[in-house]
């Protein structure tokens, strides 16, 4: 794993759209899987000036979310395909057939999902992964078997509990629909991306402790193309 230590949130900031930009520039077609969440929010913002400045464009490319919230009203605020429309989608120039969310309405969810991984093919180009409390990545759970393909997970506790910041209401969803592990692996690069001392002692877990399924993140070691990228309050214990 490529540690990228920034010393801070700015310099994380400036660093991540970098990043992404060259990525994007250098290819066009790019194929991302996005999570939703408050992490990433600046840094959408951002590539959202950046495509109004004319710098960058995602015309060409596709965007899949990462996983989504079950048991939430479709036109919900909650739902993390509405949190990626609102914080990203709607701010760039990305097709109206280049984004992909699950539908956790669907009548079969194991149909929703293997249709789900068909789309998304053999791995994506890019997936930016923001860290879980416990080390869950997207909705994959600490537990969460390497070959995991997409499906719909039980939330543990924190997440649930976690899941509160993002609603107007206390109706929390206890399950979800999420990339599987299998998938993730099979992706070109990887980046989890973290900020804020409240993560810190999960992010020197994940580089420094055993590596382990009860800590998902943990074990993105063993990618060949996976890179933390934090602030300095997120890397205070690396």
């Amino acid at each position: 794993m490529n540690v990228l230590h920034f010393d801070s949130e700015a310099a994380w900031l400036s660093g991540t759209v970098s990043l992404w930009r060259d990525r994007l520039r250098m290819n066009p077609l790019l194929r991302h899987c996005l999570a939703g969440g408050n992490t990433p929010i600046p840094v959408f913002r951002e590539m959202a000036r950046s495509v109004q400045q004319g710098q960058v464009s995602f015309k060409r490319a596709a965007v899949f979310a990462l996983d989504e919230f079950g048991g939430l009203a479709p036109d919900d605020t909650g739902r993390c395909s509405n949190m990626l429309i609102r914080d990203l989608i709607s701010q760039v120039d990305l097709a109206k057939d280049g984004f992909f969310c699950f539908n956790p309405d669907a009548p079969d969810l194991e149909m929703e999902c293997r249709a789900y991984d068909a789309a998304a093919g053999n791995g994506f180009d890019l997936v930016v992964l923001g860290v879980g409390a416990n080390g869950h990545l997207g909705m994959n759970e600490p537990g969460s078997p390497l070959d995991s393909p997409s499906r719909r997970t039980e939330l543990h506790e924190s997440t649930i509990r976690g899941s509160a910041r993002y609603l107007t209401h206390r109706h929390l969803p206890r399950w979800g629909l999420t990339v599987g592990m299998k998938q993730l692996f099979a992706s070109k690069e990887v980046w989890l991306v973290a900020t804020g001392r409240a993560k810190a002692e999960i992010v020197a877990r994940l580089v420094k402790g055993e590596i382990t399924e009860q800590v998902p993140a943990s074990t993105m070691r063993r990618h060949s193309n996976c890179s933390l990228l934090v602030d300095d309050t997120a890397g205070a214990l690396l």
